[in-house]
């Protein structure tokens, strides 16, 4: 060999152990970062000589892999937590304070009363019984808009959030383009891209496509593009409240809804899309049952009018014990009635009524008096009324819970159905994560950096360091006896 030859192998030597030292420094550097990925260097023989290229280790289908179980991780969470913020307030039966709950006692209350209708103590029981079952069923309902109201909230905070995203993608994607074509590293610019990626798909669902120069471009899960050759503008106009019949806007990119039950294009997984259904689908399907329970407290304890029809006074049944509001006139409007629903003044002695016109009727005048007597002993009302609310009825509050039950059988079931809400969404929920968890695991395993390999590498390569740089030496040596034997 001669001595150009080996001094040329030395510092392709030299060059080559200390760009990887320089890389395992690097790596060692970035170990503990969740979004740093292995840089490894390698080096390519040209016609202008020997050239050290820096790539990282990656798998692009289990980067996706990731990307997707981040969406749906974020998504189930999203739910879970509005779900359970309505168990916690009105979702168990065996709370004293839920509607079913309550529904008992005054069950019990007015069961009482019909054994001793002469009893006033026993009918002012059954009057606060009809009063607290009255303020769960308002507390359920604001408990239901405040859950609306605070999913509507997330979904502005996650739109603003994939905005900025959006932007700082823009300026990283930009980076590794003009990296790509004056031929430098771009390797930490790919893993700053990657970052705004993972954070982008816990706020929704989302699809990447690389074009060429190292351009890429991103779409929602359902296809809407959010960034090709620029970002795209995601808009949404958040609701100050969300009282029952309320709607919510839908989330637009470039004026495509992607929320809501009309979108062409709806969004499956991220934050964006588990706010979406707890607003416009699970409090909305609970509170249809809460107003559905309200329509038949209303319609159970409606006082007949005793005239004849054909009397011109005569006006038909009137909301007695339970009154939806403003007006009295049945059929009222369901519509959010738990948050309207009340005990009727006339039989409320903290507004100055009498208890006793729960056993009597004429809540609504003496047209309205079913007992046909002064009888204190008069039971059939109160007996009535119980036996109303033991009756099956239909209910229709949506295709969450259409059936045909007793009042109290439709409260419970409404109660068990939120509760098997949340059982559901908190399995979905831990699955999500484990194989959140498994995903980003084996992405580590592939482009992650392990400290102790690492540290070996570097023992090893100070070694070949020292070796190249005794070979320099030795030509060195060789080239001064050389010189020394010209002269």
């Amino acid at each position: 060999m001669g001595l150009s030859l080996a001094l040329d192998s030395a510092r392709s030597a030299l060059l080559a152990t200390s760009s990887q030292i320089a890389a395992s420094a690097r790596n060692t550097a970035g170990a503990n970062d969740p979004g740093y990925s292995r840089k490894v260097v390698s080096l390519v023989s040209g016609v202008g000589g020997t050239t050290v290229v820096v790539t990282r280790a990656s798998d692009a289908a289990l980067f996706m892999r990731r990307l997707a179980a981040s969406s749906g991780a974020a998504e189930r969470q999203a739910l879970l937590d509005g779900i359970t913020a309505l168990s916690k307030t009105v979702g168990d039966t065996s709370d004293a304070g839920s509607p079913a709950a309550r529904l008992g006692a005054l069950n019990a209350a007015l069961q009482a009363a019909a054994n001793r209708p002469d009893d006033a103590n026993l009918a002012r029981t059954a009057v606060e019984s009809a009063r607290d079952l009255a303020a769960s069923l308002n507390a359920a309902a604001s408990a239901v808009e405040q859950v609306r109201s605070q999913a509507d909230q997330g979904m502005a905070d996650s739109v603003s959030r994939i905005n900025d995203l959006l932007g700082q993608f823009e300026t990283a994607n930009r980076a590794v383009m003009r990296g790509t074509a004056a031929g430098q590293d771009i390797s930490d610019s790919l893993d700053a891209r990657d970052r705004i990626l993972s954070q982008l798909s816990e706020e929704v669902g989302i699809t990447v496509s690389d074009r060429s120069g190292g351009d890429m471009a991103i779409y929602t899960d359902s296809g809407v593009p959010l960034y090709e050759r620029g970002a795209r503008t995601v808009s949404f106009s958040p609701r100050a409240g969300f009282p029952s019949g309320t709607q919510g806007a839908a989330v637009m990119v470039d004026g495509v809804p992607v929320t809501g039950a009309t979108s062409p294009m709806r969004i499956a997984s991220g934050k964006l899309a588990g706010f979406a259904t707890l607003r416009d689908e699970t409090a909305v399907a609970y509170q249809g049952q809460l107003d559905a329970i309200a329509g038949a407290l209303v319609d159970t304890f409606q006082e007949a009018d005793t005239r004849a029809a054909t009397d011109p006074a005569y006006v038909g049944p009137l909301a007695g014990l339970f009154t939806a509001g403003s007006g009295a006139a049945l059929p009222v409007s369901q519509t959010g009635l738990a948050s309207r629903i009340a005990l009727n003044a006339a039989v409320d002695p903290q507004a100055g009524g009498t208890v006793t016109l729960l056993r009597d009727g004429g809540m609504n005048g003496s047209a309205y008096r079913a007992n046909p007597s002064t009888d204190a002993s008069y039971s059939g009302r109160l007996r009535a009324l119980t036996g109303g609310l033991s009756a099956a009825r239909s209910f229709d509050p949506g295709p969450s819970l259409r059936e045909t039950t007793t009042l109290a059988g439709f409260a419970a079931d409404s109660a068990g159905w939120l509760e098997a809400s949340r059982k559901a969404a908190s399995t979905d929920a831990d699955y999500q994560k484990t194989l959140l968890g498994r995903a980003t695991e084996a992405l580590s395993n592939v482009a992650g950096v392990n400290g102790d390999d690492e540290t070996a590498q570097i023992l090893q390569l100070q070694r070949s360091y020292t070796a190249s740089a005794k070979i320099l030496t030795m030509v060195d040596d060789l080239l001064k006896t050389l010189f020394a034997a010209v002269r």
